[in-house]
C-alpha cells in the first residue's frame, strides 16, 4: 500500500515516487470517497493528467449503511469492477419494506439502463477499491493529503490550485491545475473557502448505525422499516425516516436508521438507535453483546444544498454538493454519477481552444445536475416533509404506510429506477413526474 506521500502510477511497474515541493496536473480531486475516484477515473482514462488527494489512508471508515442499489451498480460496472460474488459482493435482489404489521418485498425490475440486482459491501473496503481503480487507470492517488485550502489567482478570483500538509510531519505542498474538484464530503473545506455555502432552506439529515451478529447475514433483501418513532415520545409520532438491516454476507448485518430533515427534532440517536434494535424480533439475533462497533453517525447534506456547482474553476461533486437524495438518504449513487458528470464536462472543456470557450463547457454541468435530480429531489423534500408532520399523518400514518399500494409506491420513489417506455403505468408516471416536478 502506498505511504503518506507517495502516488500510484498509472501502470503499476514503477516504483511509486514521492510528490514535489509543488507539483502540477489537468485536474486535481479533493478527496478519493465514491464521488471523487469515479471523477478520476474517468478522467484519467481519456489521458488527462489527474491528482486525487485523500485526507486519510486507506482502508478508513466511513459511515454508511453498506446498501448499494441498481443505480450504484452500474457506476460500479462503467468503472470495470468485477462485481461478482467470488470478488467479495454479496448479491441482493430487492428491498423489503416494513411498516407495522406489514411486510412487502419488491425485487429490483430488470431495466434497460439497470442491472436487476444490488451489492452489499463495507464502506471501508468499497472506497479503497473505488480509489485503485482510478489509480490504475492513470490518476496519481495521494493518500494523507489533507488540503489546508485553495490557490487563488487574485486578480480574478479563480482557483488555480489547492496547498496540502502531508504525512505525520504534515509537510506543506502546492498542487496546481486549471480546473479543481471538490469532493471532500459534506464538511468540504474547500468550497466553504471558495464561499460556497450551504443553503439554510435545505434539509439536513443523519444517518447512525453500528454492526452487530446474526443468523440473518445473508438475506438477499435490503430491509427498510418506515415506522420509525421514538419509544419515548407518549404521541408515538412518525419520524421523518426509517431504520435499515442490511445482512453483509460476514456473519453480521449493518443496522442503523437515517432521519431525514432534523430541523426541528432534538433527539439522541445514538440512544434512539440502540432502543429501536431492542424491539427487533428474537430472530434477528440482536443482544448488546451482538453489537461488533460502537454506533457511529454523520450528516446527510442532501437536495444539492451547496451552490454553485460550478464557479472560478471549482466544481462540487457528491456529498460536498449535497448530492445525497432527501427522499432517501441513499447517496452513494449519486455521488458516482455526480463525479461521471464532472469528468464529461471537465473532458470537453479542456479540449476547447479558448477561455470563454472552455468556461463555456464548465458551466453546463449544473444544469446537468438539475436536469438529473431537480424533479426527482423535490418529490424526495415531499415526502420528508409530510412524514415530518404529525398532524398530517399522526397515529394513521403507520396504517397509510402499510398499503399495499402506498407501499409501491414508496418503493419506485426510494429507489429511483424507471423506465420512460415501460408499459406500467406507475412507472410511466413517476419517471414524467421526477423529470417535470419543479426543483430550485
Amino acid at each position: 500500500m502506498p505511504g503518506p506521500e507517495q502516488q500510484v502510477p498509472a501502470d503499476g511497474d514503477r516504483a511509486p515516487r514521492p510528490a514535489r515541493p509543488e507539483e502540477s496536473a489537468d485536474v486535481i480531486v479533493v478527496g478519493a470517497g465514491p464521488a471523487g475516484s469515479t471523477a478520476a477515473y474517468h478522467l484519467a482514462r481519456t489521458g488527462l493528467d489527474v491528482l486525487l488527494l485523500e485526507k486519510s489512508a486507506f482502508p478508513r471508515e466511513k459511515v454508511c449503511g453498506d446498501g448499494l442499489t441498481p443505480r450504484a451498480v452500474k457506476q460500479l460496472t462503467d468503472l470495470g469492477i468485477d462485481v461478482s460474488e467470488q470478488a467479495g459482493w454479496l448479491h441482493n435482489q430487492g428491498l423489503r419494506l416494513i411498516s407495522g404489521r406489514r411486510v412487502l418485498e419488491f425485487d429490483w425490475p430488470e431495466l434497460s439502463a439497470f442491472p436487476g440486482y444490488g451489492l452489499v459491501r463495507r464502506r471501508a473496503d468499497f472506497d479503497e477499491l473505488l480509489a485503485r481503480r482510478a489509480a490504475s487507470a492513470g490518476a496519481r492517488l495521494v493518500e494523507r493529503a489533507n488540503v489546508a485550502g485553495p490557490l487563488v489567482d487574485e486578480r480574478t478570483g479563480r482557483i488555480t490550485g489547492v496547498t496540502a500538509k502531508l504525512g505525520d510531519e504534515r509537510r506543506p505542498v502546492s498542487y496546481r491545475a486549471p480546473v479543481v474538484v471538490a469532493a471532500d464530503g459534506n464538511s468540504t473545506r474547500l468550497s466553504v473557502a471558495m464561499k460556497r455555502y450551504r443553503r439554510t432552506d435545505r434539509a439536513m439529515g443523519v444517518a447512525y448505525r453500528t454492526y452487530f451478529t446474526t443468523p440473518r447475514h445473508e438475506d438477499r433483501y435490503l430491509e427498510a422499516w418506515l415506522d420509525l418513532r421514538d419509544p419515548t415520545d407518549p404521541a408515538r409520532r412518525l419520524l421523518p425516516g426509517y431504520a435499515w438491516v442490511f445482512g453483509m454476507g460476514d456473519g453480521t448485518a449493518n443496522v442503523g436508521l437515517g432521519v431525514l430533515d432534523t430541523a426541528d427534532i432534538d433527539l439522541d440517536w445514538r440512544d434512539l438507535l440502540r432502543r429501536w434494535c431492542e424491539g427487533l424480533p428474537p430472530g434477528y439475533g440482536y443482544s448488546p453483546d451482538a453489537v461488533t462497533e460502537p454506533v457511529r453517525g454523520s450528516a446527510l447534506p442532501m437536495g444539492l444544498n451547496r451552490r454553485p456547482h460550478y464557479a472560478d474553476g471549482l466544481l462540487l461533486i457528491g456529498d460536498a454538493g449535497g448530492t445525497v437524495s432527501p427522499g432517501t438518504g441513499e447517496g452513494i449513487a449519486y455521488a458516482m454519477e455526480s463525479g461521471r458528470y464532472a469528468a464529461e464536462t471537465i473532458v470537453q472543456a479542456l479540449a476547447r481552444r479558448t477561455d470563454r470557450g472552455r468556461e463555456l463547457a464548465l458551466a453546463a454541468y449544473p444544469q446537468a445536475l438539475r436536469s438529473a435530480y431537480a424533479g426527482y429531489f423535490a418529490l424526495g423534500r415531499l415526502a420528508a416533509d409530510l412524514l415530518g408532520r404529525p398532524r398530517l399523518l399522526g397515529a394513521a400514518g403507520a396504517v397509510g404506510l402499510g398499503h399495499p399500494a402506498l407501499l409501491k409506491v414508496a418503493f419506485r420513489l426510494m429507489v429511483n429506477l424507471t423506465e420512460p417506455n415501460s408499459k406500467d403505468a406507475l412507472d410511466r408516471l413517476l419517471h414524467l413526474v421526477g423529470r417535470v416536478a419543479p426543483g430550485r
